[in-house]
């Protein structure tokens, strides 16, 4: 083998090994959509009342969690290709897909409408 391919072998399977260890679990996508979620409800509609906007945004950054974990996770699929992962959420009549690969998440469909949607239910 020259020592040219030896070399792109090796760093081709360098970055798989480290797309591999860094593909995100369901545990950090649902991490991503709270900070999604808390970074969309500080852009949220200005129109409301402004102690109805400080309340929901209170209720959702105490409990968050517990509402990503029982409302999102129920309704996400991930599909593990080992050096990424696509997760599919369908929530509130939407499909949601974002590619989780090296640590970080891509909205690929659906984010902006859901979240939109999101806001105005909260009004």
């Amino acid at each position: 083998m020259r020592t040219g391919t030896l070399a792109a072998v090796t760093a081709s399977l360098a970055v798989a090994v480290g797309l591999a260890a860094t593909n995100p679990t369901m545990e950090a996508y649902l991490r991503f959509i709270e900070v999604r979620l808390a970074a969309e409800l500080d852009k949220m509609d200005q129109s409301a009342p402004r102690g109805d906007r400080d309340l929901i945004k209170q209720v959702v950054r105490a409990q968050g969690g517990k509402l990503i974990e029982g409302l999102v996770r129920p309704k996400t699929v991930r599909t593990n290709f080992g050096l990424l992962s696509l997760f599919e959420t369908n929530v509130l009549d939407q499909s949601v897909l974002v590619l989780g690969v090296g640590g970080q998440f891509v909205p690929v469909h659906g984010v902006e409408e859901t979240t939109l949607k999101v806001s105005r239910l909260a009004f």
